[in-house]
C-alpha cells in the first residue's frame, strides 16, 4: 500500500532544535524559562495590535480562563458557535455554566449575525443576558468581524475570538487573535504551527495577561510559602514546547503561502466537477490561512456523497474527514439550547476536509487528484 497522506501532520522548520537544545544546556525544563518569554514576544510581534500574550498549555485551558477571567460562572449563559470541535465548547461546561449554541452562515460557516441577535433577544426576553459570545475562525476563515462586533457593542457582551485554527489569517489586513475582547490560539500537533500540544490568550490590557498567568500557575499567592486565595490551574506552557514554537514561528508566513498554495490546487481540482463547492473568502476582505482545505458535495448534482469520496479516499491511503460535528447534535451537549435553522448541520452532512498539510509534496497532490477523479468518473459514466 502507498504511503499514507495524512490529513494535517506537523511541519518541523529545521530551527527548532536549538531552541531545544538551548533549554536543555540551561537546565530550563520547567513551565517556564526564556523559550516561554521569547514565544510570547514572537507572537506578539507578529500579531501587533497591541496584543498581550500568555503562552499555555493548551487552546482549550486558554479558552477556559478566558470565560474566568470574564467572570462566568455556575448558570451562566455563554453564546457559542455549533459548527464547531468541542474544545469550543466544553470550557463553558467546566464552568457549570450553560451554551447557548447557534447556527452558520454559508458565508463564512462561522456565526450568523441575525442568529445571534435573535438568540440574545429571546434570553434577554427571559431576563437572561449571555456572559460571552464565542465566535470561531473555522478552519482559518474569519468570521463576520463587524457584524458580530457590532451586535457585541449594542448589547455590550464580551466576545471571545476562537482562533484555534487562524494563525496567519487576516480581515482587512489586521490578524485573527486579535479581534476579541479575548482571543485563544491552538499550537496542538495538526495546527498550521505546532508546539506538540499548547495554545495562547491573547488578551488587550497587561493586566489580563498578568491575571491569565497568575491563574495559569495555580494562583500562588505572593508569600514564601504555598498560599491560596483563588483557584488556580495548571496551564502554563512547558519551555521545552516554547522552544519548538520558537522555531516554528520562524516559518509561520511560508505555512500559510503552503497552505493557501493547497486550496489553490483543490479549485483547480474541482473547477470541472458539478456539485462540488470549495469553501472561498467572501470578498478581498478576508485572508484565510487555509489551514484546511474544505468542500461540500450536492449529491444529486455530484451523484456522490462526501461519505462515498471519503471512503473511496481512505481505501487509497488518504485521510479525510468530515467537517466538525455541530455541537446542538452531539450527545453530550443534548441538553443546551441552539437557535437557528439547519444551514450548520447541512454543512456537516454534505462537508470534508481534504488533505491539507504544508508539508504535501507533488507526488501526494498527483496521488490525491487522480484518486479524486477516478472516483467522480466512476459516477459519471
Amino acid at each position: 500500500m502507498d504511503t499514507k497522506i495524512w490529513l494535517s501532520s506537523p511541519h518541523m522548520g529545521g530551527g527548532e532544535m536549538k531552541y531545544i537544545q538551548q533549554a536543555f544546556d540551561e537546565n530550563w525544563v520547567a513551565p517556564l524559562g526564556p523559550n516561554v518569554n521569547g514565544f510570547e514576544q514572537d507572537l506578539e510581534d507578529f500579531l501587533q495590535n497591541g496584543a498581550h500574550v500568555a503562552a499555555l498549555s493548551s487552546g482549550t485551558g486558554a479558552l477556559h480562563l478566558a470565560l474566568v477571567l470574564l467572570d462566568v460562572h455556575a448558570h451562566d449563559e455563554v453564546i457559542c458557535q455549533s459548527l464547531t470541535f468541542s474544545a469550543s465548547a466544553n470550557p463553558i461546561k467546566y464552568l457549570n455554566a450553560n451554551a447557548l449554541f447557534v447556527d452558520s452562515e454559508r458565508d463564512t460557516w462561522n456565526l450568523c449575525p441575525n442568529a445571534v441577535e435573535d438568540a440574545i433577544k429571546k434570553r434577554l426576553k427571559t431576563g437572561k443576558k449571555p456572559k460571552a459570545i464565542i465566535a470561531v475562525d473555522l478552519y482559518g476563515m474569519p468570521y463576520k468581524i463587524n457584524d458580530l462586533r457590532s451586535i457585541s457593542k449594542r448589547y455590550e457582551i464580551p466576545i471571545i475570538e476562537d482562533a484555534a485554527e487562524a494563525l496567519g489569517s487576516t480581515f482587512k489586513g489586521k490578524k485573527c487573535g486579535t479581534f476579541g475582547d479575548i482571543s485563544i490560539l491552538s499550537f496542538n500537533g495538526n495546527k498550521i504551527i505546532t508546539t506538540s500540544g499548547g495554545g495562547a490568550l491573547i488578551v488587550k490590557k497587561k493586566e489580563y495577561k498578568k491575571k491569565a498567568v497568575f491563574l495559569s500557575t495555580q494562583a500562588r499567592d505572593d508569600a514564601p510559602h504555598y498560599e491560596h486565595t483563588n483557584l488556580g490551574y495548571n496551564y502554563r506552557m512547558s519551555n521545552i514546547c516554547a522552544g519548538i514554537g520558537r522555531g516554528q514561528m520562524e516559518v509561520i508566513n511560508d505555512r500559510v503561502a503552503q497552505r493557501r498554495a493547497n486550496h489553490d490546487f483543490y479549485e483547480d481540482l474541482f473547477q470541472e466537477i458539478p456539485g462540488v463547492t470549495v469553501l472561498k473568502e467572501p470578498n478581498g476582505d478576508y485572508f484565510s490561512n487555509r489551514w484546511l482545505s474544505v468542500i461540500t458535495i450536492d449529491p444529486q448534482s455530484a451523484s456522490l456523497t462526501r461519505e462515498e469520496l471519503r471512503l473511496a479516499l481512505h481505501q487509497e491511503n488518504i485521510e479525510s474527514r468530515p467537517i466538525w460535528k455541530p455541537m446542538h447534535l452531539q450527545p453530550v451537549f443534548k441538553k443546551e439550547r441552539y437557535y437557528g435553522g439547519k444551514i450548520a448541520e447541512s454543512i456537516f452532512n454534505n462537508g470534508l476536509c481534504l488533505p491539507s498539510g504544508s508539508n504535501l509534496t507533488d507526488d501526494d497532490r498527483s496521488r490525491i487528484a487522480e484518486n479524486i477523479l477516478n472516483t467522480f468518473k466512476k459516477v459519471m459514466v
